[in-house]
């Protein structure tokens, strides 16, 4: 990043603007050729379903997977009883469903779903990953992007992502659909692919009025949670909303050892040792609210509001120990705390369909606006035990927002040889803002800002992007889709503090392509290729250095640059009966990959900034299977090994670094009776490089009991890391330091809950669509 505003451009502003008009006109020509072929027969008539459901159904040569099973089922019901004259036939669906570019699972049967948080269900899917903080990676790739219901999330981007993930009700959500190699159709941002969490339909089918659902969970230590939800139908409009409460409890235990060394010589020079506790009461609400109203047959208005907010609270105590050389103390104190946080989200979308059609010719139009505030503050009063020199008191107090505005254009016209064309246009703005005060002295009442460690941060990331896809089978076997998508983006920072200004200018181009061969009538091969770009967060080009701790330091890096990824995959799946088998190859090859550094600034003070590597390279294979042991046992089972090799380019302390890396799930699933469903789930996270050194894996195991009492009422029992065992060890080591440090997160937690359903919709509800081929994001 340079301040000319020109670095990293392939191409000059008036090109890329003339890049943009002339794809709007491929755009133009597409479809008035697309118009002028002869449309399918129309299918039956969509006028129930959402505008998502209608714009993308599957074509019917490139589905590969039989099954009226698959897209016809009740996700709510572990099983489905068919009665036949006197013969009742019951089977248990597997709840998965793929594509030509995405595979989704349900969350019906994952009974942490009910009681816990998104970061409890996402643990529980295929080549998903979620550490203790509530950091997503993909295959072992921390670069996601998180979507909800084929849209941008505010309150799932940005920095303040992992901790929305540990806060946010899992039951709002019906499936997650994941995409390693998502179509042009979507944001290319996320080096590891996209995460689509699929919203539950509230509402009611036709002829009926109202339907709803009212949960209660309660666990140990004040730990509980709640929701509404519910919808309201009459003639062309409908509304529906949701509510969810959440109160949660969380204990840390903290160990660290830092060695410094001289690195002319190697001697020791100093340790610095430091243990913490902590614990944090957090709560807050969920809520959305969305009307949906008819102007024709063939047009839908649909407008929603909705909001997050969170707050806690708790205390930390903490001590350090400083050593010398030669082991002996030479200073030791204690600091311990207070710390208080809030968090508010809210936003709204509009969104205008129009149906030409019943076979999928649509244009839908779309405007989202999200507004987040995160601040934090704490007080803490530090106590010098050798020598026993007085304390002093120190606050601080961080205030980060961020305003995104987003806008989607998006046409489909499916052709007459059973494909499909599909083009958009989208506009993502992001705003944010970041103010940090450190305040210092003798007595809580004398405290005053300290010189040089204030800052006011602001930025600003615009994109625009134009892509298309075209999609079709050629003979009854074999079907390919290829896609293009172009952005442009400008960035802005500036550091008001310290009168620092630069930006970022560049375009790029990411193409994506996508076959799939029918081998059988129950096994399918896939092949994919996608280029997809990782760009830093705007806090991340912040070049202030924050105050972290006594011994801490933090800060951004103007220079860091956006990383790109080549991902190639191929990919088998057999689906019989109730079994589901899937075998993916894959590689992924990333330039510039982002990685923390920490150097070491004097008196065992570190300094950590993100830097880019000279490159990482994930290779592996991806195995999952999923069906059953008996006639009421079915099994989930999945692994994921890969080679991973990263060329630390000219980070400072560095080394070639490679490892073999395993990530493990099995899933057993009992029902004993119609009425009884035991699940017990455990995984496990291998060991993840870093171009300092490396972080080792842990795992969890859970349990879940329901209970169905009556027809609307049933019982839910769910326990939470039941060995206490998801914990983390970090460890660097280069010439001047090393450091090993172990974190102790109490996550195991037990609730019993009740589910009660009312209204007058039958059990059997609305088919979910799973946003696999949907424009967005």
């Amino acid at each position: 990043m340079t301040p000319t505003g020109e670095s990293h451009s392939s191409m000059s502003g008036r090109g890329v603007r003339a890049a943009l008009l002339a794809g709007v006109g491929v755009m133009a020509l597409a479809s008035a050729a697309a118009a002028q072929t002869n449309a399918p027969p129309p299918a039956p008539s969509a006028s129930s379903q959402t505008p998502a459901q209608t714009q993308a159904q599957p074509t019917a040569p490139a589905q590969a997977d039989p099954p009226p099973s698959e897209t016809e089922d009740d996700q709510d019901a572990a099983d489905e009883a068919t009665e036949l004259e006197a013969i009742t036939v019951t089977g248990q669906r597997d709840g998965i469903r793929t594509s030509i570019d995405s595979i989704s699972y349900g969350l019906a049967n994952d009974l942490q779903a009910t009681t816990g948080s998104l970061a409890d269900a996402l643990r529980n899917v295929p080549s998903v990953e979620v550490d203790t903080e509530g950091n997503v990676s993909l295959r072992g790739d921390p670069g996601v992007t998180i979507l909800i219901d084929g849209q941008p999330s505010g309150i799932l981007s940005g920095a303040g992502r992992g901790q929305a993930l540990l806060q946010l009700p899992a039951d709002r959500y019906e499936r997650v659909e994941v995409m390693t190699n998502p179509s042009a159709a979507y944001s290319p941002e996320g080096s590891g692919g996209v995460i689509n969490l699929i919203s539950k339909r509230n509402a009611p089918p036709s002829g009926t009025q109202t339907t709803g659902s009212l949960r209660v969970n309660v666990g140990e230590d004040g730990r509980w949670n709640g929701g509404l939800s519910g919808s309201w139908q009459k003639d062309k409009l409908t509304l529906s909303g949701d509510l969810n409460y959440r109160q949660d409890t969380t204990e840390v235990g903290f160990l660290r050892e830092r060695e410094v060394f001289d690195p002319a010589t190697g001697a020791l020079v100093g340790t610095i040792d430091s243990e913490l506790e902590a614990s944090n009461d957090q709560n807050g609400g969920v809520g959305r609210f969305t009307a949906e109203y008819r102007l024709t047959d063939r047009t839908q208005v649909t407008g929603e509001v909705r909001g997050v907010s969170f707050s806690g609270g708790g205390w930390n105590d903490s001590l350090f120990e400083n050593r010398d050389g030669d082991g002996d103390l030479t200073s030791a104190f204690r600091r311990f705390g207070d710390v208080d946080f809030d968090f508010v989200n809210w936003g709204a979308t509009g969104r205008v369909v129009h149906r030409f059609d019943d076979a999928g010719h649509e244009w839908t139009n779309e405007l989202r606006f999200d507004q987040n505030s995160n601040e934090s503050s704490s007080l803490v009063e530090t106590t010098f035990l050798t020598p026993a020199d007085p304390g002093f008191f120190e606050a601080t107090e961080n205030a980060s927002d961020q305003t995104t505005l987003a806008f989607t254009s998006a046409y489909v016209r499916p052709t007459s040889d059973g494909g499909r064309i599909r083009a958009g246009y989208e506009l993502n703005e992001q705003r944010p803002d970041q103010d940090f005060l450190l305040s210092r002295g003798p007595t809580e009442a004398a405290l005053a800002p300290v010189a040089g460690q204030s800052n006011a941060f602001e930025a600003r990331q615009t994109v625009h992007a134009l892509y298309g896809t075209w999609e079709r089978p050629f003979g009854e076997k074999f079907s390919a889709q290829a896609g293009l998508r172009l952005e442009q983006a400008d960035i802005e920072i500036d550091d008001l503090t310290g009168g620092l200004s630069a930006s970022q200018d560049y375009f790029r181009a990411y193409p994506t392509a996508h076959l799939q061969y029918q081998l059988t009538d129950d096994q399918t091969l896939r092949a994919s290729y996608s280029r997809r770009i990782q760009r830093p967060q705007p806090s991340q080009l912040n070049p202030f250095v924050a105050y972290a701790g006594p011994d801490s330091l933090r800060s951004g890096n103007p220079d860091l640059e956006p990383q790109e990824t080549d991902a190639f995959e191929v990919m088998w799946q057999k689906r019989q009966g109730q079994t589901f088998y899937q075998a993916t190859a894959y590689l992924r090859d990333t330039d510039g990959a982002f990685t923390d550094v920490a150097i070491e600034v004097g008196d065992g003070i570190l300094l950590t900034r993100p830097e880019n590597l000279g490159g990482r390279r994930d290779l592996g294979v991806d195995l999952s299977a999923n069906g059953q042991l008996h006639s009421t046992l079915r099994y989930s089972a999945g692994l994921n090994l890969f080679r991973q090799e990263i060329d630390p380019g000219n980070v400072t302390g560095g080394a070639d670094r490679e490892a073999t890396i395993a990530n493990g799930r099995v899933s057993l699933n009992w029902q004993p009776t119609d009425k009884d469903f035991v699940q017990l789930m455990g995984f496990w996270q291998g060991d993840s490089l870093l171009a300092q050194g490396e972080r080792e894996g842990g795992g969890m195991l859970n349990f879940g009991y329901r209970r169905k009492l009556t027809d609307k009422l049933s019982l839910n029992v769910t326990g939470r890391d039941l060995l206490n065992s998801f914990n983390s060890v970090t460890t660097f080591e280069t010439a001047q330091f090393r450091e090993r440090s172990e974190q102790d997160i109490q996550l195991r937690a037990f609730y019993i809950g009740l589910t009660w359903t009312f209204g007058s919709a039958p059990r059997r509800q609305p088919e979910q669509f799973d946003f696999s081929t949907a424009p967005g994001g």
